[in-house]
């Protein structure tokens, strides 16, 4: 290990050397603060129903009553309750400047028993209807309310598309027709074939998404409509979609109409999307498409309404190791789920590197190397917990402050999940399987428990200093000196222009740190996280703070 680290830090100086020059012309009238870029962006994942109950007068619908295993059943979060928190400046605080909802589309009225206990979709992942929002998140008032909200204070906001497979079957909620769906056979997940055209698990109808027949509506959808009264409207829509694109009357358009809806009636940033690899590759090609076309016409429309100008697409390839770059292996065929596709992954190997490289270089250095080739034009998503992954970087919560410094400071775009900043428990008594990764917010502990709180306050620091600098996430990584650990970020793309440097695991105190990389002599340089100012002499920038780290950057 000892000959790993002298070559790293070896390489490390070298490239820091190399970029010294080129980083000079970065002036700091250039530097742009609270520059965007997705490759770096600071997102929040919640489950809508667990986050924020901001009106309880949608708790129950479709008389969903009946007793739940723990944690299984609608505890009456929604899209209220995520506007109060935006208008709080709860997000703004933590840096947060994308946020990712679970699925808010209307959601199979009965319930079922997994083995578990009876179970609602409280989730958002069982869909009924595309294209009604489910009254237990809200209405369409509630999300266009959410969208500008966030958009006023630089907010962008992520929904969750699912075009695999509809709600399970239950007394209440009858099987799509065979035109639309299979039901069998189960997936076994040994071959590209036996993942892809096959259930995911029992009872959860398999959307036909290889197929090009044009088929009718299913009719418990015209049933619905007609006695909501809006089956012409409906209808009319679908036909003008497809004259207007051309696309065949196939199961996977009908559903791409219906998700782009969202963009072209709210002007939503982005799509996360679920179970990619459970479909046919050139399915994420054609929603790509069906997705710019739809982000343009809402901004034609709506030209000051928008934060980017691209929308934004990240999938979930369940076990995508960002290491292997675009490629995903099934054992017998490999897929490039990037390229006309999507702007990012899902990283599923971040919270092992997280614990298994031996300290942050290693896992900086890492991520900044494979970003720089493998994956370079786009991006990794990374996460240490999230809400159906039973092995956590830290399930319980014993080094919470080491895996929110981890996730914020790795280059790479950083996935929060709700809790992660507040310790919010990972490991529910009662509760069995995911149910455990999905409790309520622990807003309680936020304003009685003093861990909590300092846990909480280590979190905006980190997180607005990532918003601030997109160079954090999305720029170069280089190390200064490997003890005391200090090293730079620096990004000079597409018009941002930003440079800061980090130090970690300091000695408490006064602390004497090499700065020249980025700093000249004379400049006085602000230590974000102690909200301290000191002046550059001789190349050093001397520190004093009862904190271990230092997160630099120009000051005013």
């Amino acid at each position: 290990m000892r000959i790993y680290i002298t070559i790293l830090v070896a390489i490390t100086f070298f490239a820091c050397k190399t970029k010294e020059t080129k980083s000079e012309s970065v002036k700091s009238e250039q530097i742009a603060k609270k520059s965007f870029t997705w490759e770096g962006a600071n997102l929040y994942f919640l489950l809508t129903d667990r986050f924020n109950n901001g009106d309880i007068s949608n708790d129950v619908n479709f008389d969903r009553t009946a007793n739940t295993a723990k944690l299984r059943g609608f505890e009456g979060g929604d899209l209220k309750g995520i506007t109060a928190k935006i208008n709080d400046g709860y997000f703004s605080k933590l840096g947060i400047n994308a946020i990712w909802l679970t699925p808010i589309v209307e959601q199979v009225h009965g319930k079922v028993d997994e083995g578990t206990g009876n179970t609602y979709g409280f989730h958002g992942y069982w869909t009924k209807d595309w294209t009604k929002i489910d009254p237990n998140f809200g209405t369409k008032e509630d999300l266009q309310e959410l969208v500008k909200t966030a958009h006023e204070k630089g907010i962008r906001i992520l929904l969750d598309a699912v075009i695999n497979h509809t709600g399970p079957v239950t007394d209440k909620d009858p099987v799509w027709p065979e035109t639309w769906v299979r039901t069998s056979p189960q997936c076994t997940y040994d071959t590209y074939k036996n993942t892809v055209s096959c259930t995911l698990v029992k009872n959860l109808p398999d959307i036909k998404t290889e197929s090009n027949e044009e088929v009718a509506l299913p009719p418990q959808l015209v049933s619905k409509w007609k006695e909501e009264g809006r089956y012409e409207a409906e209808v009319k829509e679908l036909n003008e979609f497809f004259e207007k694109t051309g696309f065949p009357k196939a199961p996977r358009f009908y559903i791409m109409k219906w998700l782009t809806d969202y963009i072209r009636e709210y002007g939503i940033d982005g799509y996360r999307v679920d179970t990619v690899k459970h479909v046919e590759e050139n399915v994420w090609q054609e929603f790509r498409k069906a997705c710019d076309i739809a982000f343009k016409e809402y901004k034609t429309n709506h030209p000051k309404n928008q934060l980017e100008d691209e929308f934004y697409l990240v999938g979930e390839v369940y076990n995508y190791n960002f290491s292997s770059g675009k490629d995903f292996s099934f054992g017998d065929k490999t897929v490039n789920y990037f390229d006309e596709a999507f702007n990012s992954l899902i990283n599923f190997e971040f919270k092992w590197n997280a614990k298994q490289l031996p300290n942050y270089e290693a896992l900086f250095s890492r991520y900044d190397s494979i970003l720089e080739t493998k994956l370079k034009g786009y991006g990794t998503l990374n996460y240490i917990s999230s809400h159906d992954d039973g092995a956590p970087f830290d399930v319980d919560r014993k080094v919470p402050f080491n895996a929110i410094t981890k996730l914020l400071l790795t280059p790479g775009a950083s996935q929060m999940y709700y809790g992660d900043e507040s310790a919010r428990v990972l490991k529910v008594e009662g509760a069995i399987g995911d149910a455990n990764l999905r409790s309520l917010m622990n807003w309680d502990d936020i304003g009685a428990k003093p861990a909590t709180k300092e846990l909480l306050l280590h979190t905006q620091k980190l997180g607005q200093f990532r918003n601030n600098h997109p160079s954090i996430g999305a720029g170069k990584h280089c190390m200064i000196t490997h003890a005391p650990y200090v090293f730079q970020r620096t990004l000079n793309k597409e018009g941002i222009k930003d440079e800061v440097i980090v130090g970690l695991d300091l000695s408490k105190g006064v602390k004497t740190l090499k700065v020249r990389k980025v700093f000249e002599n004379g400049a006085k340089v602000r230590d974000h996280y102690s909200n301290q100012t000191a002046e550059v002499k001789n190349g050093e920038l001397m520190i004093d703070s009862p904190f271990s780290m230092v997160l630099l950057e120009r000051g005013n």
